[in-house]
């Protein structure tokens, strides 16, 4: 399989070796599991089935996922054993299948929703920096779009996350989401379709998280945002002094301030929040 899902387009045969995302085209996942961090109207009371893939396109130099994103912990798994796990997920109760950072396996994802659709929605949690033709791929098999909107600036992205165009890119693939998945709610308020805009708070970076929101108010009015304050320094986050903390207060006060003025729908993450506690088990490993 010669690889261009995402936008860093590595063109590698996957078949013979790793693309830039540290995968081959095997399937790899290091757990599954219900899962209660999410957003409200996608963990709901029973948990959202979430199932989280090793490797990863963007090598976010924080990432909370390191071990998995970068180290290549996980299993390799077959489309079959995949499409098992989304039925033994659904038995357990799940609110919905919550595919997080699907984005370098969507080849074999498909094949596995193909033997097995669950009667649940299909969540695509991704970093958002993806391509608008893998987008529309994906989106015959999916419910949800649940993307990050992580920068604006590209001196941060490069920085950061090693992809200058990744405002570029993900602005593009977000909007081409809202345009495919209009937003559906059942009675107890669980979104069964539609498009939720992640934004996590980095230190340091409040102007841009402030550029980002009145993005969303101009191009997004009627769409979900989750602000979150969960920013804990990991990974590699101690190469970066400016990063290597927790936001203050006044840094969060500053971005909820924003989110508040320009009347934006959605869900505001505790400051709190911020914690290691977030960081799965991986024990599929």
């Amino acid at each position: 399989m010669i690889c261009s899902l995402c936008p860093r387009k590595c063109n590698i045969d996957r078949t013979k070796s790793s693309g830039y995302c540290g995968e081959s085209e095997d399937i790899k996942i290091a757990k599954y599991s219900l899962f209660m961090y999410e957003e409200p109207c996608i963990s709901g009371e029973k948990g959202s089935g979430a199932i989280f893939f090793s490797g990863c396109s963007l090598k976010c130099v924080f990432c909370q996922n390191y071990d998995i994103s970068s180290l290549d912990l996980g299993r390799t798994i077959t489309p079959n054993k995949l499409a098992s796990i989304f039925k033994e997920l659904e038995d357990m109760g799940a609110e919905n299948i919550n595919l997080v950072n699907p984005t370098h396996f969507v080849k074999g994802i498909i094949e596995a929703l193909r033997i097995y659709k669950p009667n649940i929605p299909v969540v695509y949690n991704t970093h958002g920096y993806e391509n608008e033709e893998t987008i529309n791929e994906i989106s015959k098999y999916v419910d949800v779009f649940l993307p990050d909107l992580k920068y604006i600036d590209e001196k941060l992205s490069l920085k950061y996350s090693k992809c200058k165009d990744y405002f570029e890119k993900t602005s593009k693939a977000i909007l081409l989401m809202r345009k495919l998945k209009e937003d559906k709610f059942d009675e107890n308020g669980m979104m069964k379709q539609g498009l939720i805009v992640r934004h996590l708070i980095l230190p340091l970076c409040t102007y841009d998280s402030i550029k980002i929101l009145e993005w969303i108010k101009d191009n997004l009015p009627q769409t979900k945002v989750s602000l979150m304050a969960q920013y804990t320094p990991y990974a590699k986050a101690s190469e970066y002094p400016e990063i290597n903390r927790k936001i203050t207060k006044r840094e969060y006060d500053k971005v909820v301030s924003k989110y508040l003025e320009l009347d934006i729908d959605g869900y505001v993450q505790d400051r709190e929040s911020s914690s290691t506690v977030y960081i799965p088990k991986w024990d599929f490993v």
